[in-house]
């Protein structure tokens, strides 16, 4: 008895030290890639490292890791290991299951016990009545199971499922025990999940517009261009700048201001849906810009062409100056960030000078070989407008 519960609290120990190793695999000091919608579900690193140490640790064959998704009815597994079925991945693109196909889900899962109820594992057998369980046990070749509701919040959040094979000991009462302590342990680890991702999550996010702030787009910048400079990838950067956002501060105030960069944001972000894996920013005050890497600099004029077109058309605003400078355009080597940024500030400069309802890029005025900013300084203009510096909104 005492050699079992020293193998069990060893197993909870490494069970809470392998999520702590795979806690939010970009720490809170880089920025947030732009397809990560199409990667990893939330956690989903996160439950393979849980699913590993709790199938190790309950002497399972198999163990998975389900979120329970409230609002689609569904309970999704985030990640299998073990010996998997067939119909089984490792990390499933959409394995789900409705929860009213399990009515003990509705039981265990419910908020019925979240004001003081203690949400208990419990076990199934490949002999059981009927059920979706008992069904699913014997399809895949397996004895039993033991499953922990995994509450977060005070809510249920999903559930812990460990399997072992036919030959193989049944689980009992003491092993429902040790699960539902694997299960909160598992929880904890999420909860802390949560919280590195909030950190990381404002440190890289303009609060008001909702946009990549300064700090991310530096990051992805710098990213960009390491892969331009090994792989040639074209990397593209649009630079715009709010007309009229001081006047509309000074005539309806900075409330009126800053739902004018709320929704120029909004459009900022419509547009770069426009260009695969499009990263949307907000510089500060009225600057925002579009990085792009991967899609032509054709491509990303013509999403500079629709942003200033459906800018122009935003309540209040005067539409938008915008600049675009792109590595797949003739404007010499480009091997730091500063060299891009001041490509495409030139031309967003020129823009506003010039009142250009459209994009001015760099590169694609004058001699190919003529750098763009210093055709601009020969250029008569008028004197940059006092309003790009002079104030700030949050």
């Amino acid at each position: 008895m005492g050699e079992d519960a020293d193998a069990r609290l060893c197993a909870v120990v490494g069970l809470s030290q392998a999520m702590a190793a795979a806690q939010t695999s970009a720490p809170a000091t880089s920025a947030p890639h732009p397809d990560e919608a199409t990667g990893p579900l939330p956690h989903q690193d996160l439950a393979h490292a849980a699913a590993l140490g709790a199938c190790e640790a309950m002497d399972g064959s198999f163990a998975s890791i389900s979120v329970w998704e409230r609002d689609r009815g569904l309970l999704r597994v985030l990640t299998n290991v073990g010996e998997r079925a067939p119909d089984e991945a490792e990390f499933p693109e959409d394995e789900s299951y409705p929860v009213h196909a399990f009515p003990e889900i509705t039981e265990f899962l419910h908020e019925e016990w979240a004001g003081g109820g203690i949400p208990n594992a419990w076990t199934e057998t490949r002999e059981g009545p009927g059920h979706r369980r008992a069904e699913a046990l014997r399809r895949r070749g397996r004895g039993s199971c033991v499953v922990a509701p995994i509450v977060l919040h005070g809510r249920a959040w999903g559930e812990l499922y460990v399997a072992r094979g036919a030959t193989a000991p049944a689980f009992d009462s003491g092993d429902t025990g040790f699960a539902t302590v694997l299960a909160a342990i598992i929880a904890a680890g999420i909860a802390q999940n949560e919280r590195l991702e909030e950190v990381r999550r404002l440190a890289f996010t303009d609060p008001l517009t909702g946009l990549a702030n300064r700090r991310a787009i530096d990051a992805r910048l710098d990213e960009a261009l390491e892969v331009h400079r090994d792989l040639g990838t074209v990397v593209s950067l649009v630079v715009c700048d709010i007309n009229g956002l001081k006047r509309v501060n000074d005539a309806h105030g900075h409330e009126a201001g800053d739902r004018l960069l709320e929704r120029f944001g909004g459009v900022l972000s419509l547009c770069g849906a426009m260009l695969t894996g499009a990263l949307a920013g907000r510089l500060g005050g009225d600057e925002f810009c579009l990085l792009a890497v991967g899609p032509t600099a054709d491509e990303v004029v013509r999403a500079a062409d629709e942003l200033c077109r459906r800018a122009a058309e935003l309540e209040l605003g005067e539409g938008v100056a915008c600049g675009v400078a792109s590595t797949g355009d003739p404007v010499g080597e480009v091997r730091s960030a500063r060299r891009l940024f001041r490509l495409a500030d030139a031309a967003q400069y020129r823009a506003k000078a010039l009142r250009s309802a459209k994009p001015v890029v760099a590169g694609r005025e004058g001699p190919p070989d003529e750098d763009p900013t210093l055709r601009l300084a020969a250029t008569p203009a008028p004197p940059r407008p006092p309003e790009r510096r002079r104030f700030r909104n949050r």
